[in-house]
């Protein structure tokens, strides 16, 4: 059974940094793309960023300058770095993994809220 498993999120002032993990377990028959979506509360959840196999990557308008993705293909992980947070960026952000024959999995999430 695979399993998504997200840490680092918290509280922290704005302008601050918070770096976000989620590592894969159990067998996903190949990881493709993987990415970060947030959701805050009566949004709708929206893309943060994603980056393929290949190392390619999308960012959403709002955060590009300020988010970093990458990956480590052998350990199954993906992270977010964020910098220069602001209040706006407070959501649930969410991982999420499509494997290479198209199935997606989701993360439970992790809080991230920024303080003015």
């Amino acid at each position: 059974q695979v399993q998504l498993v997200e840490s680092g999120g918290g509280l922290v002032q704005a302008g601050g940094s918070l770096r976000l993990s989620c590592a894969a377990t159990g067998s996903i028959f190949g990881v493709g793309v993987m990415g970060w979506y947030r959701q805050a509360p009566g949004k709708q959840r929206d893309l943060v960023a994603e980056i393929t196999s290949g190392g390619r990557t999308n960012y959403a308008d709002p955060v590009k300058g300020r988010f970093t993705i990458s990956r480590d293909n052998a350990k199954k992980s993906v992270y977010l770095q964020m910098s220069s947070l602001k209040p706006e960026d407070t959501a649930v952000y969410y991982c999420k993994v499509v494997n290479n024959i198209g199935t997606t999995y989701w993360g439970r999430g992790t809080q991230v809220t920024v303080s003015s």
